[in-house]
């Protein structure tokens, strides 16, 4: 085989750039959120707690319909253009919301307002370019797994870079008006991924035969594409998101019992088909199983944009002596991280040959180790004072053990997935997937407010939390009985799998 054929087209790097900027956006945006929310619009922890897990949620749900419309309607590259034109008009609304943040009647509307643009962007952006770049090659491309790693790379390097930049803007002034500059930040990264993808689409988004990918489907109606429809369609599912986010924060907390219809719904039309034999069900049967134990990871795991936040920026030591590290800064060791530690789990995973374990018992793994990293800050905070601040070491410690979690956990299931589901249900139960990390996420919230400050006690489930040693203390029980429980289960689930 020659040279040239080995080369990777030049399209995955052109869908690489604008998932590198889409992800600077997200990353920087929610770096610096929580800070936002209390040091600027002054809500207390627990408020901006649930905001923070309504709208990490609602992300993840609107993807569904993002894919659906994608599929039908608009074809890939539209769906993506539009979704990042809309978050990044979310992005605007929000430097507004900074720029008025001591006017609460003008700053509340455009803080929401924001936030729903970004969900309602992020439903049309998130599902579609990552199929993108297996249209890019032939069916049975080997090149596909190392194309993916190169993809995933561009997300972390969007994750690594965006809170760095976001949260320089954002926190090194200490002045509370210079989050509306984090929020720009964010704003013209999306801009910068819009027109990246709209200016290479046509001469290096093609497959393999040379013709465009990501098009819009042959058989969808003529007046779908109009531009005032999908404009309009666009300007009413913002309105809806806007109005979902508000409704959950401000009136009634509604999104476990969407999320939970969601899993009954998928549950229904699967199990009830009847073109399903009893060993693919059993299959599907085990994504629903590992999805469960997803939810517990990521609901720990996603304390990182919430109370790890909230830790960082109160109770560790900062200063350098020449420079005070904002608190945003720490979002990115997980991306940091992935990219230095990926190569070595990989390299473990290759070096155990046939005493690999199973896909659930890595995922199990994953828990341990995300029980692990708390363990680890927990210890750092056992006994100290308050007021007393504590070495960065622990934070850092806790995001490198936490990564090697999301190693062994968020690629193998995303796998699982891809083998296990019915080709005629692929996308369907994907949305498992999603839905558990829209509801892992929502949960995250719940538990970020349950961080302790000025003496006050909190519990959740008549586990009482008067300290951050029994705060961190609570993830690494919720973690370590879940890891335990799948590591029991793990043989039966490989059985299943196996049939």
């Amino acid at each position: 085989m020659s040279a040239t054929t080995q080369k990777h087209p030049k399209g995955l790097y052109v869908l690489f750039a604008t998932e590198m900027w889409e992800r600077f956006n997200y990353y920087g945006m929610r770096a610096i959120l929580v800070l936002f929310l209390t040091k600027a619009l002054l809500f207390d922890k627990v408020f901006a707690s649930q905001v923070y897990g309504s709208y990490t949620g609602l992300i993840y749900l609107t993807p569904l319909l993002g894919g659906y419309i994608a599929d039908r309607y608009w074809g890939n590259n539209r769906s993506i253009i539009a979704g990042g034109l809309v978050m990044a008009i979310g992005e605007f609304f929000l430097f507004a919301c900074g720029h008025f943040y001591d006017q609460a009647a003008l700053a509340t509307p455009l803080f929401y307002t924001g936030l729903g643009c970004m969900i309602a962007g992020n439903g049309f952006f998130k599902p579609n370019i990552s199929s993108m770049v297996g249209q890019l090659y032939p069916k049975g491309d080997k090149k596909i797994d190392a194309a993916y790693t190169i993809f995933y790379m561009g997300i972390n390097t969007g994750g690594a870079i965006g809170p760095v930049v976001c949260g320089f803007f954002a926190e090194s002034s200490g002045n509370a008006g210079d989050y509306k500059w984090g929020f720009l930040a964010g704003g013209i990264a999306m801009l910068l991924s819009v027109v990246t993808q709209i200016s290479f689409q046509k001469k290096y988004l093609v497959n393999a035969e040379g013709k465009s990918i990501g098009v819009t489907p042959k058989d969808a109606p003529a007046f779908f594409q109009k531009m005032p429809v999908m404009v309009g369609f666009l300007f009413l599912l913002s309105l809806l998101t806007i109005a979902l986010v508000y409704i959950d924060i401000k009136v009634v907390s509604y999104l476990f019992w969407l999320l939970l219809a969601c899993i009954i719904f998928i549950s229904f039309v699967v199990f009830s088909d009847k073109t399903l034999n009893v060993i693919e069900k059993k299959k599907v049967a085990v994504l629903f199983i590992v999805s469960f134990f997803v939810i517990f990871f990521w609901s720990a795991f996603e304390q990182a944009g919430a109370s790890l936040t909230y830790f960082a920026s109160e109770n560790t030591q900062r200063d350098l002596g020449f420079y005070v590290v904002p608190a945003s800064f720490f979002q990115s060791l997980n991306s940091l991280f992935v990219v230095s530690l990926a190569p070595v789990v990989a390299w473990v995973w290759v070096k155990l040959g046939k005493r690999e374990p199973s896909s659930p018992y890595k995922m199990a793994f994953g828990l341990f180790f995300l029980a692990l990293g708390y363990l680890w800050i927990a210890t750092g905070v056992n006994g100290v004072g308050a007021g007393i601040k504590v070495s960065m070491i622990w934070l850092l410690g806790m995001y490198m053990m936490h990564t090697l979690g999301e190693l062994c956990l968020s690629p193998i299931g995303l796998s699982l997935f891809n083998k296990l589901a019915p080709i005629k249900f692929a996308s369907l139960l994907m949305g498992v997937w999603f839905t558990a990390n829209a509801f892992a996420n929502k949960l995250a919230g719940v538990f970020s407010a349950l961080y302790p400050e000025n003496g006050k006690v909190t519990s959740f489930a008549g586990y009482q939390i008067s300290n951050l040693h029994e705060f961190f203390m609570f993830f690494v029980f919720m973690a370590g009985t879940a890891s335990l429980i799948l590591f029991f289960i793990s043989s039966k689930l490989k059985t299943l799998m196996d049939q």
